[in-house]
């Protein structure tokens, strides 16, 4: 088994490596892949998760039909490679995830909403994506966690920050003065305690699915 795997702040890499044994590299950039397909041990498969995209070139859809063209199994996730696997799967890359749906269904379409900023030493997020925040709300509301109401000012307001700006801190904050003190504290309990983190959840369920491509094991995951 040869898997390279991108990841970055949506997953860490002990928690990686603890579902799949493979080669974890940062997100990707336009390259990354040409360098891959150059070794003289080219993968077997290779997984993207995070990708860069404003500091550097974005990875295109080309370069991921390349890998594919070269007999490398290609598969997608969470964030950059959600968005690739949702324009690159009728070609062969393999969508993995609730992130991927959404944009594979049309249901989102703007980059920004898995966009974030991290450092970049410790691959660790300093914001947080906006599909993050609608997954969450849409499990807080069948959870009855609070009202349908407050959901939708959270993601009025989350999506009219700035990506770089986003976080569950600064939205509570400025959607604070709109509701009573109970219903404030349903939603910063729920954010605090019990709301998922979808692109984490979706990251698993890739190396998952590498690892099963491999003939290992099923891997079990609780998301």
């Amino acid at each position: 088994m040869n898997a390279v795997v991108f990841i970055g702040p949506s997953i860490d890499r002990s928690s990686a490596a603890a579902v799949l044994d493979a080669e974890f590299l940062p997100p990707i950039e336009r390259g990354d892949i040409a360098q891959l397909l150059a070794r003289p041990e080219r993968p077997d498969a290779i997984g993207i998760v995070d990708g860069k995209f404003l500091q550097s070139m974005c990875i295109s859809p080309k370069e991921v039909l390349a890998a594919i063209d070269a007999g490398v199994a290609v598969f997608g996730s969470s964030s950059m490679g959600a968005l690739r696997a949702a324009e690159c799967e009728p070609f062969g890359m393999v969508g993995v995830g609730k992130v991927f749906e959404e944009y594979a269904s049309g249901h989102i379409d703007a980059d920004d909403e898995v966009a974030v900023v991290y450092d970049g030493r410790a691959l660790s997020a300093l914001s947080e994506p906006m599909v993050n925040f609608r997954f969450a709300i849409a499990a807080g509301l069948a959870a009855q966690a609070f009202s349908r109401a407050a959901g939708d000012r959270f993601l009025k307001i989350a999506k009219g920050l700035y990506f770089p700006q986003r976080n569950t801190r600064t939205v509570l904050m400025l959607l604070r003065p709109e509701l009573d003190a109970a219903e404030y504290e349903r939603v910063a309990r729920y954010f605090a305690e019990s709301a998922p983190d979808t692109k984490r959840d979706d990251a698993l369920l890739l190396l998952a699915r590498m690892r099963e491509h491999f003939g290992g094991p099923a891997a079990t995951i609780t998301v």
